[in-house]
């Protein structure tokens, strides 16, 4: 499978979070089928862009097709497809994946080994979790999606048309009602709670 080219991502976030939905993550051995996402816009307080170009946001306002990836509460890296045109500021959040390549190595970078071993749809059942799994930190911020070292490529076998569920995003206190939220309906490796 191609990686997704840059202009894949310069369209309207909107349109892009969803159709992300069945296209596989790839970072150092490790590989997951994207499963859920969520939109963000500068026209919405929830977004980073919203307060504007700042060092922190600088990667968000630049070109499409970049990894935007930063630091939730101090802990989590959250991996993000940098959208739209260049100036800008728009991503979208790859809130979980469906394992597939590596699994073993994801639950030595979860810290899951020696005890009962984790369920593999818990593996990267959530933004900061699936960073964790796939070996994301925040020096990929502004690294191609197309030329890596994180990869994001086309949708996998038995994804060219997945049934997506909609819904409001999570974890956010700011825009709630925006209904941005996109996931592969049914899937056990969605984040709770799920749509």
């Amino acid at each position: 499978m191609r990686a997704l080219p840059a202009d894949f991502y310069a369209r309207p976030v909107v349109e892009v979070a969803p159709e992300l939905i069945g296209c596989t993550v790839e970072h150092r051995g490790c590989s997951g089928v994207i499963v859920e996402t969520e939109a963000y816009h500068q026209s919405e307080p929830a977004c980073h862009a919203f307060a504007g170009l700042t060092p922190r946001t600088e990667v968000l306002f630049g070109s499409p097709g970049r990894a935007y990836v930063y630091r939730s509460y101090g802990v989590h890296a959250m991996l993000n497809a940098v959208c739209e045109d260049e100036g800008v500021g728009a991503a979208v959040l790859i809130r979980a994946l469906a394992p597939v390549d590596g699994i073993e190595q994801m639950r030595v970078r979860r810290g899951l080994v020696g005890g009962l071993p984790a369920r593999d749809h818990d593996l990267c059942s959530g933004p900061g979790k699936l960073t964790q799994a796939l070996g994301i930190w925040l020096d990929e911020n502004g690294g191609s999606l197309a030329g890596g070292p994180i990869r994001i490529r086309r949708r996998a076998d038995g994804w060219s048309d997945p049934d997506i569920a909609v819904g409001t995003r999570i974890g956010i206190t700011h825009a709630v009602e925006l209904p941005w939220r996109f996931a592969a309906a049914g899937d056990r490796n969605v984040s709770r709670p799920r749509i």
